[in-house]
């Protein structure tokens, strides 16, 4: 395994800072990894060069990580394709007037390959996202063949688009490495206790019967002074 990828359930779930923070975890554990965004909607384009900047999660994953921009991001290999308009990236790609080929995803996954032990390639909103016309997200992945890393919250509804993207998964034959469950939306107004903690019971039982393998992690709000989440991953993540 040298490519993991980090979907969640739906977007503004936390995949950006769950990619970061297992990032940062296996460096601790000795690990060169290298974090990847597929493609990135919603940047802003610099007003004195006109050009489009470094993908906003490759800079939320490098402060997660302590690490200054890398080489690889500074050329934009860990996010070639980069557009404008917050929107899905089929969407923000039509609008560009660009055309996003998915082999140069590939081929920059290939590179990061072959300088890292592991690439943590973060996807874009959930797994079904079109990202041309033709393609959707989860379709790519499963051409890739990647092992995938998803990330879920108690917030209502998080049983439903769980499960969902669990059988879609299933589906086109993927494995399924790892639940991520972001305690992001705890204080968030459309999260309620009850219902959070009967997502986190239901949740462990369901993977317990269907998917006893899969690795199930909490990523908990327990800041340390910097702003950063605590995270520590078990030895046998990888």
């Amino acid at each position: 395994m040298s490519v993991l990828f980090i979907s969640g359930i739906d977007t503004d779930i936390g995949k950006t800072y769950a990619t970061g923070m297992i990032a940062k975890a296996l460096m601790q554990q000795g690990i060169d990894v290298i974090t990847q965004k597929l493609v990135q909607t919603g940047v802003a384009i610099n007003l004195d060069s006109g050009e489009m900047g470094i993908a906003d999660d490759i800079l939320t994953h490098r402060q997660l990580m302590n690490l200054p921009l890398q080489p690889c991001d500074l050329n934009f290999t860990t996010c070639p394709y980069r557009y404008e308009k917050p929107a899905s990236p089929h969407l923000a790609t039509r609008l560009s007037g660009e055309v996003l080929d998915p082999e140069q995803i590939t081929s920059a996954t290939k590179r990061l390959q072959a300088e890292y032990d592991l690439v943590l390639l973060e996807g874009a909103g959930g797994l079904l996202v079109p990202i041309t016309e033709q393609l959707l997200i989860l379709d790519y992945i499963a051409a890739q063949g990647y092992p995938i890393v998803l990330v879920t919250s108690g917030r209502l509804g998080s049983i439903n688009h769980t499960l969902l993207s669990l059988e879609a998964i299933k589906a086109r034959g993927l494995s399924v490495h790892s639940i991520i469950y972001n305690h992001i939306h705890d204080d968030a107004a459309q999260t309620d206790v009850e219902i959070a903690n009967s997502t986190i019971d239901f949740l462990q039982n369901y993977l317990a019967q269907h998917y006893p393998i899969v690795h199930w992690l909490a990523l908990s709000v327990q800041h340390d002074g910097s702003g950063n989440m605590d995270f520590i991953l078990p030895k046998n993540f990888i």
